[in-house]
């Protein structure tokens, strides 16, 4: 909901050339009703979890993952390694490694959605900052050992727990 409104209240000319393409496990009829009541259901595909979500960051220009509270958002991670600028809030996870690796915005808590509306105007409008953005993503996903990081807290986690 909140990518919605973000997306309803970009400026005309950037409105009409971006689309939203949302894939979740929740049930989208809500999200389409929204969609449709702020005028912009026809910019706005939303799609069932599915496996092969790296498809969509390959096409995309940005991610845009304005999460209420989530654990880690491994999504990040894959925005990353895909080269995508990444928009998100600072109530994800994994949201350090976006502002680690200069990779898109990372909004702060407590949460403003004119805020969001703002920052998402902006990056869609800077082609060279996203490409910036993009290039720090994959040299950062080069380097940093992203995959196992989960893994290896959960075996300190484990060896803590052990006699």
């Amino acid at each position: 909901d909140r990518s919605l409104k973000a997306l309803a209240a970009l400026p005309h000319e950037l409105k009409k050339r971006t689309r939203l393409i949302a894939i979740g496990q929740d049930d989208p009829r809500s999200f389409q009703l929204q969609a449709k009541t702020l005028g912009v259901s026809d910019q706005v595909q939303i799609l069932k979890g599915r496996s092969d979500i790296p498809r969509f960051l390959l096409g995309a220009d940005l991610l845009i993952h304005p999460a209420y509270n989530e654990n880690t958002g491994t999504v990040l991670l894959e925005a990353l390694v895909s080269g995508l600028p990444v928009l998100v809030t600072d109530v994800c996870g994994y949201a350090h490694y976006i502002a680690e690796a200069d990779a898109g915005r990372v909004l702060t808590s407590p949460f403003d959605q004119a805020q969001l509306n703002r920052t998402l105007a902006d990056m869609l409008a800077d082609d060279e900052r996203r490409a910036f953005w993009g290039r720090n993503g994959l040299a950062f996903a080069d380097c940093a050992d992203l995959y196992s990081m989960p893994q290896k807290a959960a075996d300190v986690i484990l060896a803590e727990k052990r006699p």
